[in-house]
């Protein structure tokens, strides 16, 4: 009976030295950002707006072929449309950059850190992040599949939660057709 304890106990001290001292396989993974697009789509009662922003550098971390986390800088001062022209384009690009939105003066960054995955099935992940846009940081779920070496996703951002209110109907009466929707879309395609 002694043995068997003594068997017992070195068999637990021997598997917990072991979990102690082994670390996971995580792999950094750096996003190749000329490789790599993010499109966004704005509404408004009239219609909407579209265009592109560049990442400035991000990775995906793995453990083996899972998807375990992430960090993402988006450069701010890239922010542009792609459905106007001329001088309707750079009066619209100037004032998505002006401190009515993004204000990237003061804010020429926003960022994504991954703090949560959950596999969806094969190549499907449901991700939970950090997402901060102009020092404010909130809490963003969306899902993401993972292809070889790309991985799309889309997200859904109120902009209200993180200070851009210009035009929103939940904070201003009788904007009419001025009406800018408080949501906006992020389409992610990347590679890395």
């Amino acid at each position: 009976m002694k043995n068997k304890i003594l068997n017992i106990g070195l068999t637990l001290v021997i598997a917990f030295s072991t979990l102690a001292f082994t670390t996971l396989n995580e792999e950094k993974k750096e996003i190749k950002v000329a490789n790599s697009k993010v499109t966004w789509k704005g509404y408004k009662v009239t219609g909407s707006h579209y265009g592109s922003i560049a990442l400035k550098s991000g990775h995906f971390m793995f453990d083996g072929d899972k998807l375990t986390g992430g960090e993402f800088i988006i450069d701010m001062t890239t922010i542009s449309s792609e459905d106007l022209s001329g001088k309707a384009k750079a009066n619209f690009d100037g004032h998505m950059k002006s401190e009515d939105f993004f204000n990237v003066a003061n804010n020429p960054t926003s960022s994504l850190v991954i703090t949560k995955v959950k596999s969806n099935g094969k190549n499907a992940y449901k991700v939970t992040g950090n997402l901060t846009i102009k020092g404010k940081t909130e809490k963003i779920a969306f899902d993401l599949s993972i292809y070889g070496s790309k991985a799309t996703g889309a997200l859904k951002i109120d902009r209200t939660k993180f200070g851009l209110r210009y035009g929103s109907g939940s904070f201003f009466d009788n904007l009419g057709d001025k009406t800018i929707y408080d949501e906006f879309d992020l389409v992610v395609d990347l590679e890395f």
